[in-house]
């Protein structure tokens, strides 16, 4: 075996090259890729009975790649989402085995032929007013946890933020002063963006700075777990699932909606187009790189599109259906 096709020095040059210095890539994506071709080598090791550190770029061929894709949605239970984001993952590295090692470019070229499976697009959930409020009160106010799970939930109801961008918030990327109370989102692939918060919001981490002694001007985080770290993806799904817990109680209808982080991010945008606000200022609200996202949740609300019916005076009686007297055209009528 020549010595370029080695694996490790493949993968380093990738992370330390071509990832962090050539590419700029954001540390939430270096540590995605990072994940996704871990367990693509530890998946080959298994699979090879052999050590990672021995593994060679040649084994890690078209047919591996697809067993372990295969292995993603089959046993780990993935996500056809969750197996194109590990693929493309892989992809990006292999992109560069081609072009850093021209004796690799025949095992890259059959990895890169592998297609992203197309998935099927669910239906965007959203909560009424009324259940996110509910949502937003169900955490115990008197307590200091309480006081923490409120103003994390109400943050992702008023700004829409992601996940990330909610627990990296800093005390200093807040500017709470009148009259224009707004926060900075740092958001994915480098996209940063300013929205406006209410006054409701703009009450909340105030009260959290205070009680832990954070000046505003601090690049300290405002959202944090029980450790006084810095709050989790982890830790802030289960704020969320511990919130609709309780809610379920008050609106039973909830126990029937995907309750998550992200759902909140959905509401905003669908009472901001219920609102009249345009899709343009939807997506830069939200963060989104391209309309076509955002254009999705125009599609998403059956009583917008109720409405547009009767606006548009389209009658709901029924015509009368075609009835075809040949015996083969009446097959293919039925089917």
């Amino acid at each position: 075996m020549s010595e370029h096709l080695l694996l490790a020095p493949l993968l380093e040059s990738y992370f330390r090259r071509c990832l962090t210095k050539q590419r700029n890539a954001t540390p939430a994506t270096v540590a995605s890729y990072r994940d996704a071709l871990r367990m693509l080598i530890l998946f080959a090791a298994a699979r090879l009975r052999k050590k990672p550190a021995a593994l060679t770029l040649e084994e890690l061929d078209r047919d591996l790649v697809l067993a372990f894709l295969d292995e993603l949605e089959e046993k780990r239970n993935n996500s056809v989402a969750t197996r194109n984001a590990r693929l493309a993952a892989i992809r990006s590295f292999f992109h560069h085995v081609a072009a850093a090692d021209p004796a690799s470019f025949g095992v890259a070229q059959r990895v890169l032929t592998i297609p992203i499976k197309r998935t099927h697009i669910e239906v965007t959930y959203h909560l009424t007013t009324a259940e996110v409020d509910t949502l937003i009160a169900a955490p115990d106010a008197k307590t200091p946890r309480g006081r923490r799970d409120r103003a994390f939930l109400l943050f992702l109801a008023r700004t829409g933020a992601r996940v990330s961008e909610a627990t990296g918030v800093n005390a200093n990327d807040l500017q709470l002063e009148r009259p224009h109370p707004q926060v900075l989102l740092r958001g994915k692939g480098r996209r940063d963006r300013i929205v406006p918060i209410p006054k409701d919001l703009a009450r909340s981490p105030t009260t959290l700075l205070s009680e832990r002694g954070i000046a505003h001007h601090e690049p300290r985080p405002i959202f944090v777990g029980a450790r006084n770290e810095r709050l989790t993806r982890f830790g802030a799904t289960h704020i969320v699932r511990r919130a609709a817990a309780e809610a379920v109680a008050v609106r039973p209808a909830l126990a029937d909606k995907p309750i998550s982080p992200h759902i909140f991010r959905h509401s905003l945008a669908m009472k901001l187009l219920e609102s009249g606000v345009d899709l343009l200022t939807i997506q830069a609200w939200l963060g989104h790189a391209q309309v076509a996202t955002t254009h999705r949740y125009a599609a998403a609300d059956v009583e917008m599109m109720r409405n547009g019916l009767e606006k548009a005076g389209v009658a709901g009686e029924h015509g009368v259906r075609f009835r075809p007297n040949d015996a083969v055209l009446q097959l293919l009528n039925s089917i």
